[in-house]
């Protein structure tokens, strides 16, 4: 088995990622670290900090001039980061010492390393927001479609009393649309810029360093923090809850939909299913599952990362490492989860003959709730509690429906709407809705 089931040939159509592949990879990193170069050399032959003929160099160097990572692989084992053997051979490449010179001048490693990290999770961020839109839009078709489409509510694994299809549906929804609308907000408090130096005092850059920071963030569309964020991993951190929450969202409808399809229940259909080796008649949810497992292991790697943000004094070495390698794969997941999720939730339809065929079995007992508050009214609350829980058990022991027997002991009852889920849904419609008018909000119109 590979490494990582993101980059293996054989797992790889699994647990795709996509585009967000592509920026975690080495060439991807080289290329960020030396745009944020060319950056920091065009804010300092702004500032005045280095020359501005010299500034002009770098920047069309770092476009024309590309670095292969293989040549990184001994340096970084040395250095414990890839940036000295980085500049070193970028300023090699150039051929110009006199300009070449000028390339780094006053940042250190965590800077460049930091800085190329936040322009592509911000890319990152772009490819996830997309899929996450077309997954809302998705389940807010079904939640228009079906907002009165009963079916059995579970608690506990057991039928508890009628929803809507359309309110489920809504409920895996509302979490994804509570994070895009999020995006904006993390965007601008974390996708920072850092240029602070050795120590995070920025002594190199002398009074400059302000300007020099403020420049450098403009010119690569990054905020800038105004401090020096080295040992303060909040913006990683934030970043990655965000990417974390998305793949738990969708590992809860992998979760549900794992369920909803099991033998005896099939309540939905999949877009997609998988065969098994040996059993002809299996049509296993691969989908469904693999969010299952993506939620799994996001989970454990966020601890990690958490774990990883207390570093000793202003710089740790095993701390940053430990970023280095549970980040990619919390990113990588969540960008997993994502695609996966939204090509799950567009083939997803409900299987309404078998919702009403859970709705009708048990006896009636799904009904037992609104049947206890329509006694309520004739009667105190504790009463009409246990007269239908000892109702419930005669039903049960002799295999008689629940609305057989409320017809014998209370004539009065309007048992045709009691023990009719349409009109049990309670406020499952409005939810379903209300979703709807959510996505809507976000200019995703269903």
């Amino acid at each position: 088995m590979a490494g990582s089931v993101f980059d293996s040939q054989i797992y790889g159509g699994l647990f795709c990622s996509g585009e967000a592949s592509r920026l975690f990879s080495d060439s991807a990193e080289v290329r960020a670290m030396l745009l944020v170069e060319g950056a920091l050399a065009k804010a300092q032959g702004k500032a005045g900090v280095i020359p501005q003929e010299s500034a002009a160099a770098i920047g069309r160097a770092v476009v024309e001039i590309a670095v292969d990572p293989g040549v990184l692989k001994r340096p970084s084992e040395q250095n414990g980061v890839p940036v000295p053997g980085l500049v070193a051979a970028f300023r090699e490449e150039m051929k110009a010492p006199e300009h070449a010179q000028y390339v780094h001048w006053g940042a250190t490693s965590q800077d460049i390393m930091d800085s190329a990290l936040m322009l592509r999770l911000r890319q990152v961020l772009a490819l996830i927001e997309e899929d996450v839109k077309a997954a809302v839009l998705s389940l807010a078709k079904l939640a228009r479609a079906h907002a009165e489409l009963p079916m059995a509510a579970r608690t506990y694994g057991q039928h508890a009393t009628p929803t809507s299809f359309g309110a489920v549906a809504a409920s895996w929804g509302m979490p994804l649309l509570n994070l895009l609308e999020e995006l904006p907000a993390l965007r601008q408090s974390c996708l920072l810029v850092s240029l602070s130096g050795a120590a995070g005092t920025s002594s190199a850059l002398g009074p400059r360093a302000p300007d020099v920071r403020a420049a450098m963030a403009k010119g690569l569309a990054l905020q800038d923090p105004g401090r020096n964020w080295h040992t303060d991993r909040t913006p990683v951190l934030r970043i990655a809850d965000w990417l974390l929450r998305v793949t738990l969202a969708f590992g809860k409808i992998g979760e549900d939909c794992t369920a909803l399809v099991q033998s005896g229940i099939e309540e939905i259909w999949l877009g997609g299913t998988g065969a098994s080796s040996t059993m002809p008649q299996k049509q296993n949810p691969v989908a469904p599952s693999a969010l299952t497992a993506l939620a799994r292991q996001g989970s454990g790697l966020f601890s990690v990362l958490q774990g990883a943000a207390t570093h000793q004094h202003q710089r740790d070495g095993a701390a940053w490492f430990s970023e280095w390698m549970c980040l990619p794969q919390i990113v990588l997941g969540a960008a997993s989860a994502a695609k996966t999720g939204n090509d799950l939730c567009v083939g997803l339809t409900p299987n309404s003959a078998a919702m009403a065929t859970a709705l009708s079995q048990g006896l009636g007992m799904i009904h037992a709730e609104s049947l206890s508050f329509a006694l309520a009214a004739q009667m105190p609350r504790p009463d009409a509690q246990a007269a239908v829980k000892a109702l419930c058990q005669e039903a049960q022991s002799l295999k008689i429906p629940l609305q057989d027997l409320v017809v014998r002991d209370h004539p009065g009852l309007e048992c045709d709407i009691l023990f009719d889920p349409a009109r049990q849904l309670g406020h499952a419609p409005q939810e379903a809705m209300q979703f709807c008018k959510a996505a809507e909000s976000l200019g995703l119109s269903s």
